[in-house]
């Protein structure tokens, strides 16, 4: 389990959802990466850094320039660490008879489970994407059990790319419908759901994403535990959204 110590800066950030087809995004991201990351030892990216990842081996140049700033980062000693999410479960999965080196390799990144547990300035804390969290939306919870069986995933990595990039697109766009017709509440987390995990986890923390509903979460469960949920933004340079969030000296800042 990662101990941060109180003295050491971390940075957040989840949802990036970088695309070819949304270069201003990809550039707000980059920027705060170069102008923040190498203040901070330690940086967590919480999963759905990509929009569509297919396999490690279509990684196109936008994901090669940020494989190249996350190893620059790593090699002035801050630690990189990534999490799957929703859109990138398959981020650093092997494909079958494949010996090219993963996705987190080549940041220079360690890649996390999900959930996480941590240490952070003291307080024991659990970091999620968040869609396992959306325990109410059972369509979902059925496909991501789907996505992440081995069997499944092999399968799929065998196939061409090309092939591979087709069946993406296609999900994205039905998953996109889906979205617009499914209730608000739906595609939040389950309170239930959040407190189980983080009983699970002995923690007072949760930081994560995927909702795209940034806030600050407080709550006392019925044994008189008080804990907190911090939601990180989504990316989105046209709507002005995206910041990486500054944990330091025990509390969010900036």
């Amino acid at each position: 389990m990662p101990r941060i110590p109180r003295d050491e800066p971390v940075l957040f950030a989840s949802d990036t959802h970088l695309a070819a087809e949304a270069p201003g995004t990809a550039a707000r991201f980059l920027d705060a990466l170069g102008r923040e990351g190498p203040g901070a030892p330690h940086l967590f990216l919480l999963g759905d850094l990509f929009e569509l990842w297919v396999g490690d081996d279509g990684a196109d140049p936008l994901a090669a320039r940020l494989a190249e700033v996350l190893r620059g980062l790593a090699a002035r000693g801050v630690s990189v660490r990534l999490m799957r999410g929703n859109r990138d479960f398959l981020l650093d999965v092997p494909r079958p008879g494949a010996s090219e080196a993963g996705y987190g390799a080549r940041c220079g990144a360690t890649l996390l489970d999900d959930p996480c547990p941590v240490e952070l300035h003291g307080v024991p804390a659990l970091l999620s994407h968040g869609d396992a969290l959306c325990t109410d939306d059972l369509v979902y919870q059925q496909w991501r059990r789907t996505c992440r069986d081995p069997a499944w995933q092999a399968a799929f990595l065998a196939r061409p790319l090309a092939e591979r990039l087709a069946i993406g697109r296609g999900a994205r766009e039905t998953s996109e419908a889906g979205k617009r017709e499914k209730p608000g509440a739906l595609m939040d987390v389950n309170a239930a759901a959040v407190d189980a995990a983080m009983d699970a986890a002995g923690a007072r923390l949760l930081i994560h994403g995927h909702t795209h509903r940034p806030a600050v979460h407080r709550w006392r469960t019925a044994a008189g535990v008080e804990r907190t949920r911090v939601v990180l933004t989504d990316w989105d340079a046209e709507a002005g959204r995206g910041s990486l969030l500054r944990w330091e000296d025990g509390r969010a800042v900036g």
